[in-house]
């Protein structure tokens, strides 16, 4: 059967997109439906190693038959068609280039013919009740709607977003955390060392002396023998220096800490996202010229 607004989104997403011989291409990754009709007329189609590519395939020649999408093309010509990234939004030259790859008139050709301006729209619509609402008031005042229908913007990541990007940057937060350095200890142990000290001392030294002999000592003097050997002894005496030694405490000692300030420079790097505007001179400019209908993500 034909595709038209009577064919679910959901479905088509869960759908697979067969060649005309019943080959399997792809897995359905994404639904693009006409600005003008609401019509689906897209699907990206995930193609290459574990499906890591999208490519894009036209609707407008394909059935959905069950939970396959059938197109009358190989699976080759679906992989060589031009590559255009898959943002929510399909340009006009884009949709251009494809209708070529594929053979295909299109009516988006007859638009640039005619010279009929159409609404650009690049919001991410997901029911086609939504749609249906969004593209009547997109029309209700003229055909110049341009920023009307088109504020909701679709980030590449998935989620809609309102009419603003939102930039952010990473800040650098510097504060300080204690943690251990180092550990020191107190030990006493004994060492020796010789000391030196001054002391004085006293000794007896022998000294003679003769005396006369007198009428004083003279009964002394001859009290022995007269002719005899006789020894007399006499005992010298001497101080010699004595050492004692004694413990006696001289000092206390504690091991404690203290603070000292200091600056030091810290450095990281930090990310920032930019924002860059990148448009052709048509829409920077406002020209109507050569405006063609285009698809968007459904």
């Amino acid at each position: 059967m034909p595709i038209d607004s009577s064919t679910s989104i959901d479905a088509l997403r869960a759908a697979t997109v067969t060649s005309a011989d019943g080959s399997k291409i792809g897995k359905v990754a994404e639904v693009y439906l006409d600005d003008h009709s609401d019509q689906p007329e897209w699907v990206t189609v995930k193609t290459g190693l574990f499906g890591s590519s999208e490519t894009f395939v036209p609707l407008s020649t394909a059935s959905y038959l069950g939970d396959e999408i059938r197109v009358p093309y190989t699976k080759e010509q679906v992989k060589d068609a031009p590559r255009t990234d898959a943002d929510g939004t399909l340009s006009p030259q884009e949709e251009e280039r494809l209708y070529e790859h594929y053979s295909l008139g299109g009516s988006g050709a007859q638009d640039l013919q005619a010279g009929t301006t159409t609404t650009t729209a690049t919001g991410r619509l997901g029911e086609w009740s939504d749609s249906r609402d969004d593209d009547a008031s997109g029309r209700a005042g003229g055909r110049d709607t341009q920023g009307t229908r088109g504020t909701v913007g679709h980030d590449t990541s998935g989620p809609t977003t309102d009419d603003a990007m939102t930039r952010s940057e990473e800040r650098l937060h510097v504060g300080t955390q204690v943690r251990e350095s180092g550990r020191a200890r107190l030990r006493k142990h004994v060492v020796t060392e010789e000391q030196t000290r001054q002391v004085a001392t006293s000794h007896e030294e022998l000294v003679v002396t003769r005396e006369p002999i007198t009428e004083a000592n003279r009964g002394a003097a001859t009290a022995g023998p007269e002719l005899s050997e006789e020894e007399h002894e006499v005992v010298l005496h001497e101080e010699v220096p004595v050492v004692s030694k004694h413990v006696e405490a001289v000092e206390r000692v504690r091991l404690g800490t203290r603070t000292e300030q200091d600056t030091q420079t810290v450095s990281a790097d930090v990310r920032k996202e930019e924002i860059d505007l990148d448009a052709d001179s048509a829409v920077t400019t406002g020209s109507g010229e050569g405006d063609r209908h285009h698809s968007r993500h459904a």
